[in-house]
């Protein structure tokens, strides 16, 4: 039997791990689909909708508004390539988590405002499943649920109040399951594991597949990608560039960890970088002792967050928060590198798998997210200036730009009683972020307190009092 042949051409390889293509992530060297040779904007022009940005969010928004208006006239611009941010270089997870809280989103609306906005997010990630299935993207999705667990006795007080907050608001085990260590122990065999939680609405994806078979998509529907071209502001039916300016009814902006590039915008998002680690295939006799069967994806209930997933070719890529703030929003390609940060997060694979002490790790690589003044996402349209904002998603985009899309779509469109623009974050901003060096000092020092809180947690098994009273003043 003959292999089938590769139609990748060589340039197609080497643009797909080109520095345009960003950095050299376990993403990027398994990805099937190859970076697309860029078409720059040829200069000024109009449109009817243009959509800043070439990741998840503007993918989606082109993708709903050109399969319910055929005729719109589309146009994506992307600095890089598409993929080159967040979105192909995320952990994989297309989850349900809504970065804030309940009591939160019930504060900007009422309780059924807040359960319909859940229901929402878990109706998404089947939403991600089934448009990567109907149009043929290879992104190795698979809802196999997320495994949380408590391995101190301040996480698992924790763990206990997470589950009853849910059962307070009407969710039941369709939401979230509270396990046993042993019942934990089954899904994956973490050390220390006094319990843990099991919430059914996460996929795991390889998410640069996902974001390159979209842009593949939207393109045979008929909308225009230009990459390799820099926005430099946003103004009221009008992007300029540094090849041209266009002029559009619509301008939706989905520049997420990267708004403060766009003049304007610094204090909108602050950009945190969060980094990642991946290991060499595992053996089968590994994965039989640490579990994952159902590839759920993982983590524990410390405050500085981590995440991991099984991949589809037998690895673990595996992330975590703790990289710092860097001083006036900067963006850097040296920022996605942090030795200090990798370091620690094999430590914590080796910590929670002593079996995997002496894995190899191939990929290590970084990115940055997008968090507002609130930590609420947003999605909101002006008709007057035809300005459309959708972000803020504090690094769970994956499944909530989807339904940012949708939500995009149903404003642009003026879609009579839309549901999903009833939801309480439909129709608001969040406030901007403090000048500098007051953004520094604070981003920063939340950061230190909240691998202090772990520290201290660790050691005593006593909650910490001042992570609890952030996350208290913000709404969770």
């Amino acid at each position: 039997m003959t292999s089938a042949p590769d139609t990748t051409t060589q340039k197609q390889r080497e643009l797909s791990n080109s520095a345009l293509a960003g950095p050299a992530s376990l993403w990027r060297d398994t990805a099937h689909l190859p970076a697309t040779e860029p078409v720059p904007l040829p200069g000024s022009g109009s449109t009817d909708v243009v959509i800043v940005g070439g990741g998840y969010t503007g993918l989606w928004t082109a993708y709903y508004l050109v399969k319910a208006d055929p005729s719109l006239r589309i146009t994506i611009l992307e600095r890089n390539l598409v993929g080159f941010g967040a979105s192909g270089r995320n952990g994989g997870w297309a989850s349900a988590i809504f970065p804030s809280s309940m009591r939160k989103m019930a504060s900007l609306s009422d309780r059924d405002g807040a359960i319909r906005m859940q229901r929402a997010m878990n109706d998404t990630v089947v939403e991600v499943g089934r448009i990567a299935e109907l149009e043929g993207i290879d992104c190795g999705f698979h809802q196999g649920g997320y495994v949380s667990v408590a391995r101190n006795e301040a996480q698992w007080a924790r763990t206990q109040a997470e589950v009853q907050g849910w059962r307070d608001w009407g969710f039941g085990d369709e939401q979230i399951v509270l396990l046993t260590a042993a019942q934990a122990g089954d899904r994956v065999a973490i050390t220390r594991t006094l319990g843990g939680t099991f919430n059914p609405n996460c996929a795991v994806i390889q998410p640069l597949d996902l974001v390159r078979g979209l842009a593949k998509v939207v393109r045979s529907l008929g909308v225009t990608i230009h990459e390799t071209t820099t926005v430099t502001a946003i103004e009221p039916h009008l992007v300029r560039t540094d090849r041209g300016d266009l002029r559009a009814d619509v301008i939706v902006r989905g520049t997420e960890g990267f708004t403060p590039s766009i003049a304007g915008a610094q204090r909108d998002i602050v950009p945190m970088y969060s980094l990642m680690i991946g290991t060499a295939p595992l053996s089968e006799a590994q994965w039989e002792a640490i579990g994952l069967n159902d590839r759920e994806t993982f983590s524990d209930k410390r405050h500085l967050r981590i995440y991991g997933q099984r991949t589809q070719d037998g690895r673990i890529a595996f992330g975590g928060r703790g990289a710092p703030y860097h001083y006036g929003s900067q963006v850097r390609p040296e920022f996605d590198l942090d030795a200090r940060v990798h370091t620690m997060l094999r430590d914590i694979i080796a910590d929670m798998f002593p079996l995997l002490r002496d894995i190899e790790y191939t990929h290590e690589w970084g990115g940055n997210l997008g968090i507002p003044r609130d930590w609420v996402p947003s999605v909101n349209f002006d008709r007057a200036s035809g300005i459309a904002i959708a972000g803020g998603y504090v690094g769970d985009g994956v499944a909530t730009s989807n339904i940012a899309g949708r939500t995009l779509r149903d404003a642009i469109l003026d879609v009579r009683n839309s549901e999903l623009l009833q939801l309480p974050w439909a129709g608001r901003l969040s406030r901007k972020w403090e000048p500098e060096p007051a953004r520094w000092l604070g981003v920063n020092a939340v950061t230190q307190l909240m691998m202090n809180a772990d520290r201290q947690e660790a050691k005593s098994g006593n909650p910490s009092k001042s992570a609890a009273a952030f996350w208290k003043s913000i709404g969770h």
